[in-house]
């Protein structure tokens, strides 16, 4: 069994029954929530925005769409990276096209015109930004998770790939799956095979967990980026994870970008020294990859049972205490 703290979970809010401690069903299946979802969630805390080496000159820049809103990260003239909102005053229409966080075009910023109140900050070269007046800090959001991440060479990792997944799902239903790995053994039996799950250690905090595990002995410390001897899955509220592999000398990143109440994309980014990648590092990716088709079939099958009403309300286990911060952190923002 993994080792978890001895905290047990509470109920998240007053309408939900002593014998069940999970969100109504209706938080996941109700469009208003999903709206909702864009101002209370997206518009008030830091969301992930991209990569600052997808922007490594003045003029480059990406466009992202939260909640609700189609944003431009771009690099100025002065080498600083600042958002502007994606709609000219004068009529309305966008003032750029769509463009991929890893692919990024060129303008020139002085044709962008001022927007006030969008907030940008990093960890890293990893690039957040804040939709609200008056944010709280992301130092704050992150918690020790800024410092961890901060203390390892992410920027001079280069991006290798990309793979984007459109799932029929609620986004939250794949969120709250990501982390406790109690399905493993049933849903991910050939990745087990490598890791030890009975020393993993799972650990919450405000706004950000993340599970450790040790690999096999025979696994080489050289192939990390960190010197432990440990993989680390991260995830920061709302919908972004950080993976610290124990197979190889890179890093990925997950966003769990909601496209409306029943999908969501899966975008997936992965860092190398080198963005050529070698046959191992591929091979890695292929890895990844069925670990993401395995947990596709089994949230799908998840939100086909939501879906029908039958039932109302889920109730967790005494372990599932990532799931229960994450339907808490969805709880506070709903009535916030």
């Amino acid at each position: 069994m993994t080792q978890w703290n001895d905290t047990q979970a509470k109920p998240v809010s007053s309408d939900i029954t002593e014998k069940s401690n999970a969100l109504p069903a209706k938080y996941f299946t109700e469009d208003d929530i999903f709206e909702l979802e864009k101002e209370k969630i997206f518009g008030q805390y830091w969301v992930y925005a991209g990569h600052a080496n997808s922007v490594r000159e003045p003029g480059q820049f990406f466009t992202r769409d939260i909640g609700g809103r189609n944003l431009i990260i771009i690099r100025d003239e002065n080498g600083e990276v600042r958002v502007f909102e994606n709609f000219s005053a004068h009529d309305g229409s966008a003032i750029v096209a769509d463009t991929s966080m890893t692919d990024p075009e060129r303008i020139d910023p002085s044709e962008l015109e001022e927007s006030d109140n969008i907030h940008i900050d990093s960890i890293g070269p990893l690039l957040f930004v804040n939709l609200s007046e008056d944010p709280m800090p992301l130092a704050e959001q992150a918690g020790v998770m800024k410092d961890r991440l901060e203390a390892l060479p992410l920027g001079e990792y280069e991006h290798a790939t990309r793979i984007v997944s459109e799932v029929e799902c609620n986004w939250k239903v794949f969120a709250s799956n990501y982390s406790e790995c109690d399905h493993c053994q049933a849903n991910h039996q050939d990745w087990i095979k490598g890791i030890s799950l009975n020393e993993s250690e799972l650990e919450v905090n405000d706004y950000h967990w993340v599970l450790h595990y040790t690999h096999a002995e025979d696994v080489d410390d050289e192939m990390r980026i960190h010197d432990e001897h440990e993989a680390q899955f991260h995830y920061l509220w709302p919908n972004f994870t950080v993976n610290m592999y124990g197979t190889a000398d890179g890093y990925g990143t997950y966003i769990i970008d909601p496209i409306d109440t029943g999908r969501f994309r899966l975008i997936a980014d992965y860092y190398f020294r080198d963005s050529d990648l070698s046959e191992e590092e591929r091979e890695f990716v292929r890895t990844s990859r069925q670990l993401q088709e395995e947990d596709f079939e089994l949230v799908e099958r998840q939100w086909e049972g939501l879906k029908t009403g039958a039932l109302a309300q889920a109730q967790l286990g005494p372990n599932e205490h990532t799931v229960h911060k994450f339907h808490q952190l969805a709880q506070d923002a709903y009535n916030s």
